[in-house]
């Protein structure tokens, strides 16, 4: 994918099952949202094939858009429009859509439940908080019944409480519905939590790809050791930190002074990562997450 001169998108080679949630990482410039927009059919790419639902978003007509769902990073302002008719007028649209194995739109009052919303439907959109906001635009994104849903940065501005909420949404819709969703956030927990797969793009490339239980067991295989011997503080990364630790008490011994042991983070790991990718230098010692194999253009979601 290019913008003038300029190559935003390296060759992406991108599969999503049926059922599948996907969280898309990567700092600010990385190309997540160019490639949320190209699968979305919002922005036409400059080389490659792309494919959700077996279509191409590019010439998805309605019938392929109404079993697409989508959450903006934001919405345009609907501030006079009651809570409940707002989220039934998107509805209605869905109606003529629906099939012999899916039902649309989903019923209001349900969904406003589902979204934390009940208590809020007689409201206008413009008297929520930025929080319950965010949970509309969830709520709009989800009414028809997607077959595939993507969301861009879903809770921003969402409390603790609320967060927790929408996780236990999204694991629901996908394991009780079916639902693939490909989700981006820079919230290395959530992802952790939600994901069936993590996907890290740095530079408009593809440089981690897999489960995070996967990462997670690389992650651990990892510790940084640090201690004072005569007045140094020295450091040293290690794939075996217990021996590490009793062979340098076997050399030094009580002259080594405040032993810290401290092993990488998932955090630790995509940082340097990322860092790698944008200077193409190593990974300062962290274990590698696994490149993917040499990536083609193209992306498929749910086919």
């Amino acid at each position: 994918m290019t913008y003038g001169a300029t190559t935003v998108l390296h060759g992406v080679n991108l599969d999503v099952a049926r059922g599948e949630v996907v969280a898309l990482l990567g700092p600010n410039g990385a190309g997540k949202t160019t490639t949320i927009e190209i699968l979305e059919g919002f922005r036409m790419r400059s080389a490659g094939d792309v494919r959700v639902l077996g279509t191409d978003p590019a010439r998805g007509d309605e019938t392929w858009r109404a079993r697409v769902g989508v959450v903006l990073q934001s919405w345009r302002d609907h501030a006079k429009w009651p809570v409940r008719a707002f989220l039934a007028h998107f509805g209605s649209l869905y109606a003529p859509y629906s099939t012999a194995r899916v039902t649309r739109p989903r019923d209001v009052d349900e969904l406003l439940a589902a979204v934390g919303l009940a208590e809020h439907g007689g409201k206008r959109v413009g008297q929520l908080s930025g929080g319950q906001r965010r949970r509309l635009d969830v709520a709009v994104g989800i009414v028809g019944r997607p077959e595939v849903l993507f969301l861009d940065e879903p809770t921003t501005g969402f409390d603790p409480e609320a967060r927790q909420e929408f996780h236990e949404l999204v694991r629901t819709l996908a394991d009780a519905e079916d639902t693939t969703i490909l989700l981006t956030t820079h919230d290395l927990d959530e992802a952790e939590k939600l994901a069936d797969r993590i996907v890290i793009l740095a530079k408009g490339r593809i440089v981690a790809d897999g489960a995070p239980e996967e990462l997670a067991r690389r992650v651990e295989s990892t510790a940084e050791v640090r201690w004072t011997l005569d007045g140094e503080r020295r450091t040293s990364a290690t794939g075996t930190p217990t021996r590490f630790v009793r062979e340098l008490f076997e050399r030094y011994g009580d002259a080594v002074d405040k032993l810290e042991v401290r092993r990488a983070t998932l955090e630790d790991t995509y940082l340097a990562m990322v860092h790698a990718a944008e200077t193409g230098g190593d990974d300062a010692g962290l274990p590698a997450l696994g490149a993917p194999a040499e990536p083609v253009p193209a992306a498929e979601v749910a086919s």
